[in-house]
């Protein structure tokens, strides 16, 4: 039968498991992702199986982790996502968040932009560690998203973003995602983008503070190049704060927004 086996085609005998495939492929490997999923030993292959054969704990090559990646993902979704460029204008709660997110799933390019540096209240909702403090976000966040998946590219800015500087900073982003806590900083950037940038789709959020129902943190389109996450109400003030769980909703709102237009699943 043919199989492929962490990217390679092999030749085997009809009739073995994964298991005995394992032992004779790459001994000690404990790990078995068949055909994009975690399967047992005992799993009789068939003609056409794809495996990635891994020891836990070893970190793997390149080649292996997008491999490895591509596997766990749908079929040619992973190519895609790895051309793609996408801006992040802010790294706080909601672009910290955003980026790890990307960086995850393979994004081959993140460009993301910041003038701030990481202090002790940004810890308890914001992608960072404690021995960070006082180190640029976005160098922070640079260290961190190498760690994640060091084979992609991350572009870092140290700058406060204006109307000078946010096309020339994303100009080669089809995807800018806005994540800054002002509100007149949101409408500046969305404002900028929608009209120096006519190629260029925002993915804005509004509404994450406090601890209010999940479910009330929705997605939108509101125009054809706009797409606003978040409950669209809740405003951080006294006694609603920023926290980690409610931002983080909406962060992945805006990441997978950011993954659904990639992939041409927007409209």
């Amino acid at each position: 039968m043919n199989i492929c086996i962490n990217e390679k085609p092999a030749r085997i005998e009809k009739g073995l498991t994964l298991g005995a495939v394992a032992t004779l492929y790459r001994e000690g490997a404990d790990i078995l992702i068949l055909n994009g999923f975690p399967a047992p030993a005992d799993t009789k292959l068939k003609d056409g199986d794809e495996l990635f054969l891994i020891r836990r704990g070893e970190i793997p090559t390149e080649e292996e982790l997008e491999g490895l990646m591509a596997a766990r993902h749908t079929p040619g979704v992973h190519t895609r996502l790895k051309q793609a460029s996408v801006g992040i204008a802010g790294v706080g709660g909601l672009g910290s968040a955003v980026a790890v997110a990307l960086a995850r799933v393979g994004v081959g390019r993140l460009v993301i932009a910041d003038f701030d540096v990481v202090e002790p209240s940004n810890l308890n909702r914001q992608q960072y560690f404690i021995d960070q403090i006082g180190h640029y976000k976005v160098d922070a966040l640079s260290c961190n998203l190498q760690r994640i998946n060091p084979y992609i590219a991350v572009e870092s800015h140290r700058l406060l973003l204006g109307p000078e500087n946010i096309a020339a900073t994303f100009a080669d982003c089809r995807i800018v995602v806005e994540a800054f806590d002002r509100a007149e900083m949101k409408a500046m950037l969305v404002n900028n983008v929608l009209e120096s940038m006519p190629s260029c789709t925002i993915v804005a959020a509004s509404g994450v503070a406090g601890y209010g129902p999940n479910n009330s943190i929705t997605t939108r389109r509101v125009s054809r190049r706009l797409y606003l996450a978040g409950d669209m109400v809740s405003e951080a003030e006294a006694g609603s704060g920023l926290m980690a769980p409610r931002v983080g909703i909406a962060a992945h709102h805006q990441a997978n927004q950011v993954i659904r237009i990639l992939l041409g699943e927007d409209e």
